[in-house]
């Protein structure tokens, strides 16, 4: 392929991206993977010191970030960091939305049932997920349809990506409140991308990708012991996936690049699977 229809179909230069959740370990993968195509990226979390680290990071490696500290869950704070990124760079092109994640609380012990779940802590896990989508979609989004007098332009356009999961599909023992809460992104995906386009216009996208396991700081001691040794359910999980590993955070970055980019200009409410086959196998 000519390196010119290479670009053409995936550069996203001169684009600015925000990534919530940016200072995780999936998040700030992205993060990088975003600014090595081109796009000036801002880094959205809730550990300030962590979004530093990952600028600098980008911008030794030739990169444009900006730190943004905030919580998904407070509509105040993602406003200011909203006007922050438009007063840097006047514009916002692309959202990921990759805050998310699963507490203790709202996971079952073997030794537990579903009616030994506390409600506080599903209510907790299922807004970090589902608000933790809803708000920066309306916050941000809002500048790419032109909702915002500082941010409007003809036509509309922009992309928003969010974080689904493979607990999704199918039944995944234990995670109920998580897989509530992702399922609800899931829906929430095919919705906003024909609310958007059908309102204003198809150069508005929404998608979703939906990772298979990998290794995060929420998830390491469930899948590896002490020793990084597979734990009985990291086994299961290697046993039901073809590819017969976990995946690496930057292997989620190609899937990511083309969906933001010109190249998927129709790919609209779509979940894309980057699993290593577990979600196409039956385990027989």
């Amino acid at each position: 392929m000519a390196a010119g229809l290479v670009d053409k179909l995936f550069s996203l230069e001169g684009q600015v991206a925000i990534v919530t959740g940016g200072t995780g370990v999936l998040g700030s993968a992205m993060a990088r993977g975003l600014a090595g195509a081109g796009a000036r990226v801002g880094i959205l979390g809730r550990r300030g010191e962590v979004a530093e680290k990952i600028v600098a990071e980008i911008e030794a490696n030739g990169g444009t970030a900006l730190a943004l500290p905030a919580d998904v869950l407070r509509k105040d704070e993602l406003e200011a960091a909203r006007d922050a990124v438009l007063a840097r760079w006047g514009r916002i092109d692309i959202l990921v939305n990759a805050a998310g994640g699963n507490i203790p609380g709202a996971t079952l012990t073997p030794d537990t049932t579903i009616f030994d779940l506390p409600e506080e802590a599903f209510r907790q896990v299922f807004d970090l997920n589902l608000l933790g989508t809803l708000l920066p979609s309306q916050v941000f989004g809002a500048t790419m349809t032109g909702h915002m007098a500082s941010a409007a332009r003809e036509p509309a356009r922009g992309c928003i990506i969010n974080i689904s999961s493979m607990v999704t599909p199918r039944a995944i023992s234990r995670v109920v409140g998580y897989s509530a809460a992702k399922a609800a992104v899931d829906n929430f995906t095919r919705w906003l991308a024909v609310e958007l386009a059908s309102k204003f216009g198809a150069g508005l996208r929404v998608n979703a990708i939906a990772p298979g396991f990998f290794i995060g700081d929420q998830n390491r001691r469930l899948l590896l012991d002490e020793q990084d040794n597979l734990t009985p359910r990291g086994r299961s999980i290697i046993d039901h996936t073809p590819a017969a590993r976990f995946g690496e955070p930057d292997e989620l970055v190609s899937t990511l690049i083309w969906l933001c980019g010109p190249g998927a200009a129709f790919v609209n409410g779509v979940v894309i699977p980057v699993d290593g086959g577990f979600s196409a196998w039956s385990g027989i």
